[in-house]
């Protein structure tokens, strides 16, 4: 800027220099709305993940503690913690599924009103659909296998013993 004002001054004294930015600001200013958006909209995403395994966590947890006596008889008869760890694994992976099953097409069918939001991506991008996809899965596999873990050390003496 200093430069700029010396040169400008020495070819017409007169001329008024106001608001010298480098095209980088002004790239920066132009895009700040943009970018707070998509800050926000980034942040109620995660939010949003964080919810659905907490959510997972919890529907699977309750489940795992409504079938606790069931669970108990099971490896009192015989059954292994890692056959305890798949079926209720399994059940929390069904859950998802049905989600996925449920959420993919209203999801692809919802881009339609958000392709202004959406630069350099097309409204049906499979790869995005399917990275998406991916981490909701494994966010849910995570999400159940705490309660399968907890489920597979149940005491079937004790759980026998409670009612």
């Amino acid at each position: 800027a200093p430069t700029l004002r010396r040169i400008i001054g020495n070819l017409d004294p007169d001329q008024p220099l106001s608001a010298v930015r480098t095209m980088e600001d002004m790239l920066d200013i132009a895009i700040a709305d943009r970018r707070q958006q998509m800050t926000l909209l980034g942040t109620f995403a995660g939010l949003a993940l964080l919810l659905a395994s907490i959510g997972i966590y919890g529907v699977i947890s309750y489940t795992v503690k409504q079938r606790n006596r069931e669970i108990g008889l099971r490896m009192a008869l015989g059954a292994s913690a890692g056959s305890v760890i798949r079926k209720v694994v399994r059940h929390g992976m069904l859950l998802t599924v049905a989600g996925l099953a449920i959420g993919l097409p209203t999801s692809w069918a919802l881009t339609r009103l958000m392709k202004n939001l959406l630069y350099e991506v097309a409204i049906t991008d499979a790869v995005t659909l399917a990275s998406v996809s991916t981490l909701l899965a494994a966010v849910a596999l995570l999400a159940s296998w705490a309660p399968a873990r907890r489920a597979s050390r149940v005491d079937p003496i004790t759980v026998l013993r409670e009612e």
